[in-house]
């Protein structure tokens, strides 16, 4: 045995040597994953640095608008009393159309 080793080099005793190994692989695998979740729901605008506004089921009950501003994120969800009309004070801003394609166009006041 002393020969063996001494031709191989010096044989690790301590068992939990390949956890730390598989340690590695799992944090590389968990990276991978959150990366392939981001591309796949289209999120890469999360991580750069341009500003954007992003409405989820627009004109629905449950519409929900994410902004992005520098570092700060922030998510509003619009208010609903449960027989369709909206709950609080605003004042119009403008006006949105339909087009034909089911393209939407905003055309502020």
């Amino acid at each position: 045995m002393r020969r063996r080793r001494e031709r191989f080099g010096e044989e690790s005793s301590d068992p939990l040597d390949s956890l730390a190994n598989l340690f590695e692989l799992a944090m590389v695998l968990a990276v991978a994953l959150l990366t392939m979740i981001a591309i796949r729901f289209n999120m890469t605008e999360m991580f750069s640095d341009k500003d954007f506004t992003m409405v989820k089921n627009p004109g629905k009950a449950d519409m929900e608008i994410i902004t992005k501003s520098g570092e700060r994120i922030e998510k509003y969800k619009a208010a609903d009393k449960g027989n369709g009309e909206r709950q609080g004070n605003g004042k119009r801003v403008g006006t949105a159309y339909q087009l034909e394609n089911g393209e939407i166009i905003y055309v502020p006041e």
